[in-house]
């Protein structure tokens, strides 16, 4: 006799994500993604509520980014408002603590503010729960146990059971989220209640200053698969300008170095 599937109750932390181009506000693509992972929760366990969650400051860019993650099918998010520049790790793990989720989901960094990717293992800590990161599947839950498939390096995965409750966080393994509809985004209700404001300590002690231009990169091949990575190993390298330096001193070794920076850009 198999063990029966149970409904749970998910938690998904949202944020406010940055477009890499425009620089406009929008939902974070790793935070969507792992709505769309509790949402097939929704259908893989019959009776699992899925609920939204967000701790920062409220605001006309803010609000427009949030329902945007409303349009994906919820009515309403809840909004622990705080002022800019205070902790949101005390907030959540509160309001965790009373709502008590069996799951809580959330993107691996965010795409505005610190972007550390320290969020989940810090309420994780405050919490005393486990954390699983790189989250690719929840395959079953079953007696308070979840299951889970974990994407590592190279298209590898690798099975994790783990008690709940517990926190996971997603990236690119995930599967994409579904477009947002803009009517049941503006009907859906933004709730803001709220929460305990601490001021970051840390944050208020960095110095910010606009970020410069980066050196150009060499080229990189960069594969989504295993069979895209086998693909690009096993091509015919085009062109056929490298040269094989044997037998020289290090001087020349450096010069022939240096001037293969130079004329990829990547020194100026």
């Amino acid at each position: 006799m198999q063990p029966e599937q149970q409904g749970i109750e998910v938690a998904v932390l949202v944020s406010v994500g940055r477009h890499p181009i425009t620089g406009r506000a929008r939902r974070a693509d790793q935070d969507a993604r792992g709505l769309e992972l509790a949402l097939g929760l929704e259908r893989q366990l019959p009776g699992s509520r899925v609920s939204l969650l967000h701790a920062g400051p409220r605001g006309e860019e803010s609000e427009s980014a949030l329902r945007g993650y409303l349009g994906m099918g919820l009515e309403r998010l809840t909004l622990l408002e705080q002022a800019e520049g205070s902790d949101a790790i005390p907030a959540l793990a509160e309001h965790l603590a009373a709502a008590a989720p069996q799951l809580v989901i959330t993107g691996a960094r965010a795409e505005r503010g610190e972007g550390s990717g320290l969020l989940p293992y810090a309420l994780a800590e405050r919490l005393g729960w486990p954390l699983v990161n790189g989250l690719a599947a929840v395959e079953s839950i079953e007696n308070g146990v979840a299951t889970l498939l974990q994407a590592l390096p190279r298209g590898q995965r690798r099975r994790l059971k783990v008690r709940l409750p517990a926190i996971v966080s997603v990236d690119g393994a995930t599967p994409v989220a579904r477009q947002s509809a803009f009517g049941p985004a503006r009907r859906a209700e933004l709730v803001a209640t709220s929460a305990p404001a601490e001021a970051d300590r840390e944050l208020a002690e960095w110095q910010l200053a606009p970020a410069r231009k980066r050196p150009k990169r060499l080229k990189i091949i960069k594969a989504a698969s295993a069979r895209d990575r086998f693909k690009a190993a096993a091509a015919k390298a085009e062109g056929g300008g490298g040269q094989v330096l044997k037998g020289v001193s290090a001087e020349q070794g450096a010069e022939a170095i240096l001037k293969l920076l130079n004329e990829e850009g990547v020194l100026r």
